[in-house]
């Protein structure tokens, strides 16, 4: 069973950075992208950034030219970047894994971050 730990969130001020962790254990090979997705309160659940297993990254909107993803595979742990951080980036962080293109099939519980002064 596939199961992912996040870490790294908390307050920061605008401006400032954060780095987000993702540690996965029962990683199988059937997994092809592991990512970051974040809920604001009163919002959908939206893309931040993914990573295919060939090092493909596609990022949403909001997180280009801000937020660099990436893996470790030896520690099989994925990270998410974060700078220049704004308030409306103030989120639940959550991680996933997806063994197709059809959608996320694994999350973890999340981490959230707060970017207020």
């Amino acid at each position: 069973q596939v199961q992912l730990v996040e870490s790294g969130g908390g307050l920061v001020q605008p401006g400032g950075s954060l780095r987000l962790s993702c540690a996965a254990s029962g990683i199988s090979f059937s997994i092809k992208a592991m990512g970051w997705y974040r809920q604001a309160p009163g919002k959908q659940r939206e893309l931040v950034a993914e990573i295919i297993t060939d090092g493909t990254t596609k990022y949403g909107d909001s997180a280009k030219g801000r937020f660099t993803i990436s893996r470790d595979n030896a520690k099989n742990t994925v990270y998410l970047q974060m700078n220049n951080l704004k308030p409306e980036d103030t989120a639940v962080y959550y991680c996933s894994a997806r063994r197709s293109p059809l959608g996320v099939d694994y999350w973890g519980k999340g981490t959230l971050v707060t970017v207020s002064i």
